[in-house]
């Protein structure tokens, strides 16, 4: 596993900040359609692509297919 870079780029933050948000007000976090529309990114490709390197650099785990299987890392 590669280590936490010390700074994400601005929209990685949204992702982050999105799935934060939507955790502590739902209980789980945004499908990657959701987190798409709130972000206002039109391709969930788009989205898979940030979640993927959130995934990678350590910040969140995803356990399936959707965005809301996803848990943020400490």
């Amino acid at each position: 596993m590669s280590r936490r870079p010390e700074h994400f780029t601005v929209r990685e933050e949204q992702v982050l900040s999105q799935i934060r948000h939507s955790i502590l007000e739902r209980g789980e976090a945004l499908s990657v359609r959701e987190l798409g529309a709130v972000l206002g990114l039109r391709s969930p490709a788009s989205v898979v692509y940030h979640l993927q390197n959130l995934e990678r650099s350590g910040a969140l785990v995803r356990d399936g297919r959707n965005g809301s299987t996803c848990r943020l890392i400490r």
